[in-house]
């Protein structure tokens, strides 16, 4: 097969990771940068141009597309899907996972469990979004972000007040959240192909931060999930559509809650907690797939 990457930089970690585990099984790989791409989406045969050829031979596209250019990416995406391009993402679930708020609402209509959050736009509606999630201490998220950026931890009312009033200032959208206590400052990244958790780790924030995120300087260890925690997992993977997802998972008093679904996750920290080659195993998910016709082309 010839399989195309995008990505904006073929020394990333989890990117040079999926060329590798492409060669090794015998296939053609090439990274493309998706902002030095261009479309022709007007003939009656929609082309992806690149450098000035055309990218017409491509079996697969695998998106490695980073959160600052999901409008662009996806676009981009969603032209291959449109000249029948297998992609292990499809745009529409890409752009779904994105938006917090879009992915929360599909999540809470396929009954997983979630921390209560709150959503207004209205000054007038502050204290009510405060009161919803339980008061302070809460967490105040931008709708788009990646790797904890974006999220604030409010330790008290007036703090939540203040941040809030500062995001409106700045006419950004946010959710606040409920802050779960018990999770102590972690979480659980389960890594999902193919309707499977394939890897687990459990990350650990470190001291003085509430954010697990290994960007953040967070720890990570491998961790063995409950049936209950992996079943969630596929379960918010397949809602949203995303053939691989990192699913991040709270250990609340009420049983597992989503924190977050994220549809280009990183390779580095679960394979290097877990020991196991997690390129390797999406690359052979695309060997058994292939042939599959009932994506959404565009």
């Amino acid at each position: 097969m010839k399989i195309g990457i995008l990505s904006r930089n073929p020394r990333i970690y989890s990117t040079h990771r999926l060329v590798k585990a492409c060669m090794a099984r015998g296939h053609t790989v090439r990274v493309i940068n998706p902002l030095r791409c261009y479309m022709n989406i007007t003939s009656a045969k929609p082309m992806v141009h690149y450098r000035d050829k055309c990218l017409d031979d491509f079996d697969v596209i695998i998106p490695r597309i980073g959160a600052s250019i999901t409008y662009y990416g996806s676009a981009i995406l969603r032209q291959f899907e449109m000249m029948g391009v297998y992609p292990l993402n499809e745009s529409t679930s890409i752009t779904r996972s994105r938006d917090k708020l879009r992915c929360l609402q599909i999540l809470s209509r396929s009954g997983i469990g979630l921390p209560t959050t709150s959503y207004a736009h209205s000054t007038k509606m502050t204290e009510k979004l405060i009161t919803m999630v339980g008061h302070a201490p809460c967490v105040i998220k931008l709708i788009e972000g990646t790797q904890g950026k974006g999220v604030i931890l409010a330790e008290t009312v007036k703090a939540a007040e203040s941040v809030i009033d500062g995001l409106r200032q700045m006419k950004a959208h946010f959710l606040v959240q409920e802050f779960i206590k018990e999770s102590n400052g972690c979480d659980i990244r389960a890594f999902v192909i193919g309707g499977k958790v394939v890897a687990s780790m459990m990350r650990k924030a470190k001291e003085g931060e509430f954010r697990s995120n290994l960007h953040r300087g967070g720890s990570a260890i491998p961790v063995v999930i409950s049936k209950e925690e992996s079943d969630m997992a596929v379960k918010a993977a397949q809602s949203l559509g995303l053939n691989v997802a990192g699913v991040d998972l709270l250990r609340s008093a009420r049983g597992p809650l989503v924190l977050e679904v994220n549809s280009s996750p990183g390779l580095q920290g679960i394979e290097a907690s877990t020991g196991l080659d997690i390129a390797s195993m999406i690359i052979q998910h695309i060997e058994e797939n292939i042939e599959r016709k009932d994506f959404y082309p565009g």
